[in-house]
């Protein structure tokens, strides 16, 4: 791995160093077509204005749930083929998680940039199976991983050739259903070379800390994801819903949609207050 190459396109998207911050964000789970497709206009709105990138999030099955009850989605079939809707009325790109290798043909076929969950980090048949279709990959470190183990995890996915790497940073475990960040991860990180992206809504989720669900912590959100950028993020990611009272999944760490604006204009001078001194 080259440590100095830190910047590459997805789908004519600049991300890593000296480019603009790069925003992920959308639903945790595909609730229905018509909720999928109101946020992602609502953001695809919200980034034209400000003048952000935007990778449109949203997860067809969510396998690391805290309960046998807990809403997991519509599946990849269905859950694809929304997707897929979304991208060409909206003409943007898309990102989901794989659990197993066995998903990754179809998700390749739709999804411009497959995640690989915390979890499953260093599952290095499902790295290795998703680097191959040489489709961007983003690689969440898992709670349990210090940021300079993610290196080992990012050479698992670059023996295949595969240089679209990003990673993210979503918080490490701090005893019991809890998580803390660390900011020095962010520089650690990219001393693989590669992009490394802010998970600011997992960071302040608590996992398990419901009891039967996960609870979350969404005001410390913002100042969270400010730090990140301050800190050298390349990008944001963050899960936005129009109630997240009432969402089906990781409600209590997800954003209220109509809030994001004003924070991503927070985090765009804060770019720019860092590039400027950079300079």
């Amino acid at each position: 791995m080259n440590p100095e190459k830190r910047a590459f396109e997805i789908d004519g998207i600049p991300v890593g160093q000296g480019q603009p911050l790069l925003l992920i964000a959308g639903p945790c789970v595909i609730e229905s077509y018509e909720m999928t497709l109101k946020i992602a206009k609502y953001l695809q709105g919200v980034t034209r204005k400000l003048g952000l990138a935007l990778i449109f999030k949203a997860s067809f099955d969510k396998a690391n749930r805290t309960s046998i009850e807990s809403f997991r989605g519509p599946g990849i079939g269905r859950g694809l083929e929304i997707l897929m809707q979304v991208k060409r009325e909206l003409d943007i790109r898309v990102l989901s998680d794989v659990h197993t290798p066995a998903q990754i043909e179809a998700a390749a076929e739709v999804l411009d940039v497959i995640q690989i969950p915390a979890f499953l980090c260093r599952q290095t048949d499902l790295v290795l199976a998703a680097a191959r279709t040489q489709k961007p990959l983003n690689i969440k470190k898992g709670q349990f991983l210090a940021p300079w183990d993610m290196a080992n995890v990012v050479q698992k996915a670059a023996s295949t050739g595969n240089a679209r790497i990003l990673i993210t940073e979503r918080g490490a475990m701090f005893g019991y259903n809890n998580l803390v960040v660390d900011f020095r991860s962010i520089p650690i990180m990219q001393k693989t070379g590669f992009p490394v992206i802010f998970d600011a809504t997992h960071s302040i989720q608590l996992p398990g800390g419901a009891g039967t669900q996960s609870g979350g912590q969404r005001e410390f959100a913002p100042p969270l994801a400010r730090a990140a950028v301050a800190a050298g993020a390349d990008g944001v990611f963050m899960e936005v819903h129009p109630d997240p009272d009432h969402a089906l999944c990781d409600g209590p760490n997800s954003l209220r949609l109509e809030a994001v604006g004003d924070l991503l204009s927070q985090l765009i001078a804060v770019k720019n207050v860092l590039s400027n001194h950079q300079q």
